[in-house]
């Protein structure tokens, strides 16, 4: 008893030190927190502060820097002795589970990390995370005996900044609460996304921006037990806390869920005796595997997001609809309390949690056990870069046969296996997540969710796939590097084969230095080697203003590990010779792309990313509301981004547009942009309409209010993956197989175009190969575009009905893109 007593005055005592010292966020920053917005830098800077007064229990890790250069950084909270044995606590987990070799102890020590402001303008949760971490220093010591918690105060600092700067220029002193003040209605693009506008919670799984891809780094090293994300919704919805919403994803555990419910009601105690309204189990499902809930969820963690009313129009305080005031305060008050209610709650069960966790892992009674992908060596190498993000293992096949699923014909089939196909496997301590990316179709308890309802990665790829329910056994990675090529000077031409995104960046590097780059519209056979339609051929005789042409070549090819096919004669064995109309001269185009009001700010976002960080290629962004001042003959080519554009293109634009295509300009419009030219003169564009919604209006109109919500989901395509055909001849086509599996977004379906070429598009009976797709839809797209050109005058205007670019992790449709851009109907570079 002495002991005991003599423990507790020990803690009692380093308690009240420990508060002496460390200031509190208000009594740092010098205003009370939650009267302003903290910027970015002085959140780093009171993270600081409290490891410089607690280093023996706080340890700061920057893991990555933004695009604006600001840090990112996490804080790691726990018990002296804990912090101690950090890396001990570390890698016992990972034994523990599998991930790396060698025995663990049996582990009690709960690993929880909090994550906040991923979405840049829901802004109190980073406010959140400074009162969390010093209220659990200098209150809640009891609990770090047996947790560790990682503390991630903002995710996404580049659109928190752009929020909180927008704000402190605008905003009224004191703050006004009036709905309709300029402080609650934020600017074209607002501070939601990251620089790139791309929304960092559905970026988890595809890793697509530096923020995501440098916390998965860090994330993988530890395998948290619990995940939270923070976030803000409404400013008329109170608070919401896991229990998630169905549809919950198979591979959930019973545990899982059972201690969402313990965790909710833990916070429910809490806010009922403040007087706090909250929901659970409703809106917020998990499915779609690339939220900071899910993601963590099959990684075996207990994920949940938080949300707290508020989002970007609350600003400092607003009036909501019910006339209550809300704040920054009350904001950041609630968000801390759940913070910590999770907290109490892993250090209560930290022994149940861990066990449980380590129990996650055990995949023996998966039903598919290998998927086998086969396709181009660039596409797998594309998909290997990616498993590598996550720390997923695979391997590659050896020669023989494996039956499963076919992801191509949709049914069971056999295929021959080769040493160059990927497989991957389930057995092993990630096969969960395995499963939940590479499953032909991801079962759903319930059509009413929050996002995508297919994403399966062989479609997203464009692999060959084979689910087995055998074990294919696997050989270690047999590529290799393409060795650096020898100079050729006797060659003609050097050809390079047109397959992938590789190819595009190697024709995009040439052409921007200063190459002349040839493709062929048809297949030639030259020395024993037939080339397919695209092939690039860069001849000795266009580029005689080159020095060192054959090393400059040789350097480039190397550099983005392309082979190139030295050709001594462009006398063609078969096929076109190099000099014919049907090798044509790709025209370094000068592309305008709009942003602004009216575009999606994350479809500008996605190909703004695309242009800087994936083909290299320099484009000039235009402001919509400088459209109809800019003399467009500046320019080849006019990308519009999905959005909507009714109040931009009155007549006057689309006469301007319209004579600038037939002077031999190139339109691409993407998803929404297309809705400006349906039903237009010249414009062929027309939208299919379905018989059945006339036949279904007056027993819509009949239907009860509780049922039309779910009733609407007849209406619905909510991510889905079909099968179209493709007319591999057209230019926009090259790369690719006669048919394509693409991702449908919404219901919008137009028809075939009558003059003009339906490059792909859905035939007489579409069918969805997986995801959710309303019973009323089915009709709408039978004979509808996808991809399409139609010539007017000397220039073309090109319709893309699906959005390849979404999220930026539909790879197999990027080429669609580039092909678009450099080889359909590509004039001359000056209009």
């Amino acid at each position: 008893m002495r002991h005991k007593l003599l423990l507790f005055s020990t803690l009692l005592l380093t308690s009240i030190a420990l508060a002496q010292s460390l200031q509190s966020p208000s009594q740092f920053l010098g205003y009370d927190i939650g009267t302003k917005f903290t910027r970015h830098h002085e959140v780093v800077d009171y993270f600081n502060h409290v490891q410089s007064e607690n280093p023996k229990q706080v340890k700061l890790e920057t893991y990555g820097k933004t695009n604006e250069r600001r840090p990112l950084m996490l804080a790691y909270i726990s018990s002296e002795e804990n912090l101690s044995n950090i890396e001990d606590i570390r890698k016992n987990n990972l034994k523990n589970i599998g991930i790396i070799k060698g025995d663990g102890n049996p582990n009690d020590i709960a690993i929880v990390w909090l994550s906040y402001n991923v979405h840049g303008n829901e802004a109190s949760s980073t406010e959140a995370a400074m009162s969390t971490i010093y209220k659990l220093l200098t209150e809640k010591q009891d609990w770090l005996k047996n947790t560790v918690v990682i503390i991630d105060p903002c995710i996404n600092p580049d659109g928190r900044d752009r929020y909180g700067n927008w704000f402190n220029e605008t905003a009224s002193l004191p703050y006004n609460i009036d709905q309709n003040a300029s402080e609650h209605h934020e600017p074209w693009p607002g501070g939601r996304p990251n620089h790139y506008l791309f929304d960092l919670n559905r970026d988890w799984a595809w890793a697509t921006q530096v923020e995501s891809a440098s916390r998965l780094k860090v994330y993988n090293k530890w395998m948290p037990h619990i995940h939270v994300d923070f976030h803000e919704q409404g400013i008329n919805e109170p608070y919401y806390f896991a229990p998630a919403a169905e549809p919950f994803h198979e591979v959930i555990t019973d545990w899982q869920r059972e201690f969402q419910t313990q965790i909710g009601k833990n916070h429910a105690q809490y806010f009922d005796a403040a007087g706090w309204l909250y929901f659970t189990r409703e809106r917020f499902d998990l499915l779609y595997p690339s939220y900071g809930d899910t993601y963590p969820t099959y990684m075996g963690a207990i994920g949940m997001t938080y949300e707290q009313a508020g989002h970007g129009r609350a600003g400092l305080g607003i009036l909501n609809d019910e006339g209550i005031e809300l704040t920054l305060v009350d904001r950041l008050t609630h968000h801390t309390t759940t913070g910590l209610s999770t907290i109490e709650m892993a250090s209560k069960n930290a022994t149940k949690l861990t066990s449980e966790f380590k129990t996650f892992f055990q995949n023996t009674k998966m039903v598919y056990k290998s998927y086998v992908l086969k396709g181009h060596k660039d596409k797998i190498e594309a998909l290997t870069n990616l498993l590598d993000q996550h720390e997923i293992a695979y391997g590659f096949a050896r020669n023989g046969k494996v039956s499963g699923y076919d992801y191509t014909s949709s049914k069971e089939g056999q295929k021959e296996t080769f040493s160059k196909d990927l497989v991957v496997s389930t057995n092993q301590p990630k096969g969960k997540m395995v499963k939940v990316l590479f499953e032909p179709n991801a079962k759903l308890s319930d059509s009413l969710t929050y996002d995508i309802t297919a994403w399966s990665v062989p479609y997203a790829y464009g692999l060959d796939a084979i689910a087995s329910k055998a074990l294919v056994q696997t050989d270690p990675n047999i590529y290799k590097s393409i060795p650096r090529g020898i100079p050729n000077s006797g060659a003609a031409a050097y050809v390079v084969e047109w397959n992938s995104m590789k190819d595009a960046r190697f024709m995009a590097d040439l052409v921007q230095a200063k190459f002349k780059v040839r493709f062929t519209e048809k297949p030639f056979t030259a020395q024993d080697k037939t080339f397919d339609r695209g092939t690039l051929l860069i001849t000795r005789g266009d580029n005689k203003g080159i020095k060192n042409f054959d090393n400059k070549m040789v350097d480039i090819a190397f550099t983005h590990n392309r082979v190139l096919h030295p050709i001594n004669s462009g006398f063609s064995t078969s096929g076109p010779d190099f000099g014919s109309p049907d090798v044509k001269l790709i025209n370094a185009p000068k592309i305008a792309l709009l942003s602004g009001e009216g575009t999606s700010p994350y479809s500008y976002g996605e190909l703004w990313h695309f242009f800087e960080k994936q083909l290299s290629y320099a484009v000039t962004s235009v402001n919509t509301n400088d459209l109809s001042n800019i003399k467009l003959s500046n320019y080849n080519i006019l990308i519009m981004p999905n959005g909507y554009y009714s109040s931009l293109f009155n007549d006057a634009m689309i006469d301007k547009l319209k004579n600038w295509i037939k002077s031999g300009g190139k339109l691409i419009a993407i998803d929404g942009a297309l809705k400006s030219f349906t039903g237009k003169t010249d414009f062929g564009l027309k939208r299919n309409e379905s018989k059945e919604d006339s036949l279904d209006k007056d027993a819509d109109m009949r239907l009860k209010y509780a049922d039309r919500e779910r009733q609407n989901t007849k209406n619905l395509i909510t991510g889905a993956i079909f099968k179209s055909d493709v007319d591999d001849t057209h230019p926009m086509a090259f790369g690719y197989d006669d048919h394509y599996f693409t991702l449908k977004l919404s219901d919008s379906s137009y028809g075939l175009l009558e003059k003009g070429y339906n490059v792909a598009y859905l035939g007489e009976s579409p069918k969805n190969v997986s995801g959710f797709a309303g019973q009323r839809i089915m009709p709408k797209l039978k004979n509808s575009l996808i991809f399409g050109e139609q010539p007017i005058g000397k220039g073309s205007a090109i319709y893309m009905v699906d959005n390849i670019m979404f999220r930026s992790f539909w790879e197999n449709g990027k080429l669609f893109f580039v092909n678009a851009i450099f080889f359909v109907n590509n004039n001359l570079a000056e209009l």
